[in-house]
């Protein structure tokens, strides 16, 4: 759940990514008002969904919550947002086995300094699987706007950019006017950096985005592509982006999913259809191959390629 970074939950912003588990990923996080440091352990989105694991997460909370002893570690509280149960506990700043060794050898507790001994932990770069939306999901998320209002028309066009061409709800929000070349069938996008980069427009991109303009669009309203559909129309933001993609997900009657979880369904549609990571990587401009590779975990038709027979079984 690296995509938790940056966000909010509750009144804590996460910041970092401290560690996992069987039930969940463990972030620091600070209290927006408060400016206090906090761990949140969040339980995994599939899990939130099952009572049976809900109610072990809220038993081990209020079971840690009952304790008080200096060397236990404080619960600050309990809540859910997005589908997502989470904690909130005291942060133990450097609270590894290497320092608590350096402290007892300086307090004379063991006579060598055993703290060298210690491995250092393994930091598996790409350990998570990217986790998508499936074709199904796509499709009722799509079939959950309004095509007869403008807002419907406009909601659509976003979810088809994001989930076709794998855009970031900030180049969603920045496209203009300007950045479509109908004659030639291309789009501009503002990328990281401030890259601007040119992408095949799909038919059926295309055809969404002039439905909109057509349909509904104010023409006088700026260049910005995406706006408001009431007072004052202005470009929609980035946040903005997100909230249509949560939306369509309450109409669709499906947990709600963050804006990325398209691009990585994106990936996956392509790595399904034969297209190579190069050709992924090119899509989602991706400054490295190396960030495209961990959807090579989930390219399942040529996992199984590489993958051994059972003893006893027909290769």
């Amino acid at each position: 759940m690296a995509d938790l970074i940056g966000q909010t939950l509750g009144n804590y912003r996460i910041e970092s990514r401290l560690g996992s588990g069987g039930m969940g990923d463990v972030y620091r996080a600070v209290h927006l008002r408060l400016n206090r440091p906090a761990a949140l352990k969040v339980l995994h989105a599939m899990l939130s969904q099952d009572p049976t694991f809900q109610a072990r997460f809220l038993r081990e909370a209020r079971a840690a919550a009952a304790l008080s002893h200096p060397n236990i570690v404080e619960v600050f509280d309990f809540g859910e947002q997005d589908s997502l149960s989470y904690l909130v506990m005291e942060l133990v700043p450097d609270g590894s086995l290497r320092s608590l060794l350096r402290f007892c050898y300086l307090q004379g507790h063991t006579a060598r300094q055993l703290a060298p001994a210690v491995p250092a932990a393994a930091g598996w770069r790409g350990g998570a699987l990217p986790r998508g939306v499936d074709a199904g999901q796509v499709s009722r998320l799509l079939r959950s706007c309004d095509r007869r209002t403008v807002m419907g028309r406009r909601d659509y066009a976003i979810l088809v950019l994001l989930s076709r061409l794998g855009l970031r709800v900030g180049e969603v929000a920045a496209l203009s006017l300007d950045d479509i070349d109908w004659r030639h069938g291309e789009i501009v996008i503002r990328g990281k950096g401030g890259r601007r980069e040119r992408l095949p427009l799909p038919a059926d991109a295309g055809q969404a985005l002039a439905g909109y303009l057509s349909g509904g669009r104010p023409a006088l309203a700026g260049r910005l592509l995406f706006l408001r559909v009431l007072a004052p129309r202005d470009g929609l933001s980035p946040t903005g982006i997100a909230t249509v993609v949560r939306a369509a997900c309450d109409r669709a009657g499906l947990p709600r999913a963050g804006a990325h979880r398209l691009r990585h369904s994106a990936a996956s549609e392509m790595l399904r259809v034969g297209a190579g990571l190069p050709e992924v990587a090119q899509v989602l401009r991706h400054a490295s191959l190396a960030t495209t590779a961990i959807y090579a975990k989930v390219d399942r038709a040529a996992l199984r390629s590489l993958a051994r027979p059972w003893p006893g079984s027909t290769a």
